[in-house]
């Protein structure tokens, strides 16, 4: 009768490895890969967009026409891009940006209590590791399509394109001192099967920047854990 080799269970040596590696697979399924698709699937829910219809004098059918950026904007219409996306800040530019980021803030909830630890987190010098992007993703939750729809709607308010307010947040965070990092990006890694970029340089900003930002900057560096989830 032929004995077993020492170290090999009932299964086998192999058969033991692949039950590992099953549950490996299992506890990444339910712990990463769930909440980053629950997360996407509520950051990409579309937003309202508002059409205003046009009759043609003398009768005729209507036409449907898009409202334009600056016109007469209705609730989640978000300007399309325009030709100043990538034209200098203004103070008045800051202060739009403030406020869209307080109606956010709001929408978002109490999830936005732990987004807030982790940006401290962060600014105390600790890098995020993956673990720590999913349990912000999992927090943020549904409330995340709220807060998105919330974002649209300041946006169409405040005249201002997505494009545009992101140009703006470079520039806030660079007056603040704070590094660009975005786990709505790393979750679109994460899911692709990439490693997320988890940079936290912070650039330097000019005295200019610095200066448009200063009235703005209590409130500003409240909501800024909001620029974790690319809000």
């Amino acid at each position: 009768m032929r004995r077993r080799g020492p170290g090999c269970g009932c299964l086998g040596c192999g058969g033991g490895t692949l039950i590992v590696l099953a549950v490996l697979g299992a506890l990444a399924w339910f712990l990463v890969i769930q909440p980053v698709r629950g997360f996407l699937a509520s950051w990409q829910t579309p937003t309202t967009v508002q059409t205003q219809t046009q009759t043609p004098q003398g009768g005729g059918t209507g036409v449907q026409v898009p409202s334009l950026p600056g016109g007469d904007t209705g609730p989640g219409t978000t300007p399309a891009p325009g030709g100043n996306v990538g034209s200098p800040v203004t103070q008045a530019d800051v202060g739009r940006f403030a406020r869209v980021r307080q109606d956010v803030s709001a929408a978002l909830g109490g999830s936005f209590t732990n987004l807030q630890n982790v940006w401290t987190d962060i600014q105390n010098g600790q890098t995020p590791n993956i673990l720590t992007i999913v349990g912000v993703l999992r927090d943020a939750g549904t409330s995340i399509g709220r807060a998105r729809q919330a974002q649209a709607t300041a946006l169409a308010r405040e005249g201002l394109s997505a494009e545009r307010y992101a140009t703006i947040r470079s520039t806030v965070n660079r007056a603040l001192g704070l590094p660009n990092v975005d786990f709505a990006r790393a979750a679109e890694a994460i899911q692709a099967g990439r490693l997320p970029d988890l940079n936290t340089a912070v650039q330097t900003a000019t005295p200019q920047e610095r200066q448009l930002v200063e009235p703005y900057r209590q409130g500003l560096t409240q909501t800024a854990a909001l620029g974790l989830l690319g809000l």
